[in-house]
């Protein structure tokens, strides 16, 4: 996979890394560089589409086409040293290891300070946490955060949601390691609200290895004071957030979800929160995807401005 380094930019107003300088984040791939450069050769307001554990980039393609249909660019920005297919992820599982959450939200603020614009920043899951973090620092236009992984503050731990993360907490090793789900653990986590044979064509088609060190950074986040799963919550740049729930989520149940919102709302800007009915933590990928995503449109369209995506030049983030 090839790569490119980043060049720093100067501070436009957002701020600064919390963790490694900016300065520090030496490389991202090409395939990224090329999404910030056509972005910022367009009028349209990016979309910045952070995945979670578990998934690729690509498990956000067709959200990427709703929305470039709807008048805005897409980006989506893979974690660092992600493959580029399922397949490639599982024949080396081992590239997923050792990656902490502060890491990876350094990794996608550094891609988002390459942009002229500020950007919408959607994720799910993991993704949905980084999100958070992300807007916590000032970073997007708007925000929304689909069934979004625990941080610092958020209490509830329900039961489905300690067996979905045991995959990897039953053993403290895994904190160093790229954990994969079996089906069995898959058709739990994130595929029970469909059918078996939508499950398993979700399984072979997205679930890829995961590491194992964040969900050890959320479970461990109410115990530690220096925890990376934190989210500023208050800062008036966070701009307006919507959360996505789902009703039969196993992994991130209503519980966590509300109790998320309620740690958000404390923001003067806008915060709202939506359940969708009879859906699993596969919302984003299953067939019914697109549910989820008009709704998180709806929302990004009360808050930006649709332009004709025509070339343009400019330089920072603002």
């Amino acid at each position: 996979m090839k790569h490119e380094a980043i060049a720093p930019l100067p501070n436009s107003g957002v701020n600064t890394l919390s963790g490694k300088g900016l300065a520090e984040e030496s490389t991202i791939t090409e395939h990224e560089a090329a999404q910030v450069e056509r972005a910022n050769a367009s009028n349209a307001t990016p979309v910045v589409f952070v995945h979670g554990l578990w998934l690729l980039p690509s498990s956000w393609d067709r959200w990427v086409k709703l929305f470039e249909e709807a008048g805005y660019v897409a980006l989506t920005p893979g974690w660092p040293d992600d493959p580029e297919t399922v397949a490639a992820a599982r024949e080396h599982p081992e590239v997923f290891a050792g990656k902490g959450i502060r890491e990876i939200a350094d990794y996608e603020e550094a891609i988002i300070r390459r942009l002229d614009r500020k950007p919408v920043i959607i994720g799910h899951s993991f993704g949905g946490l980084l999100t958070m973090i992300l807007a916590g620092r000032g970073l997007g236009v708007a925000s929304v955060a689909i069934s979004p992984a625990p941080f610092r503050g958020v209490l509830p731990l329900p039961i489905s949601a300690l067996r979905s993360a045991s995959v990897a907490l039953r053993n403290p090793a895994n904190w160093n390691r790229a954990v994969p789900l079996t089906y069995e653990q898959f058709r739990y986590s994130f595929a029970n609200a469909v059918g078996e044979d939508e499950a398993k064509e979700l399984y072979l088609g997205y679930s890829v290895p995961g590491a194992g060190e964040p969900l050890f950074q959320a479970a461990s986040a109410n115990f530690n004071p220096w925890s990376e799963a934190k989210v500023n919550s208050t800062n008036p740049e966070r701009g307006p957030m919507l959360i996505i729930s789902a009703d039969s989520d196993h992994t991130v149940p209503w519980a966590i979800a509300n109790a998320s919102y309620k740690k958000q709302k404390r923001n003067k800007g806008v915060t709202e929160i939506v359940k969708m009915q009879g859906r699993g933590h596969a919302l984003t990928i299953d067939a019914g995807w697109r549910e989820v995503a008009e709704k998180a449109l709806e929302f990004v369209k009360r808050f930006t401005t649709i332009k004709a995506k025509t070339a343009r030049s400019g330089g920072g983030l603002r």
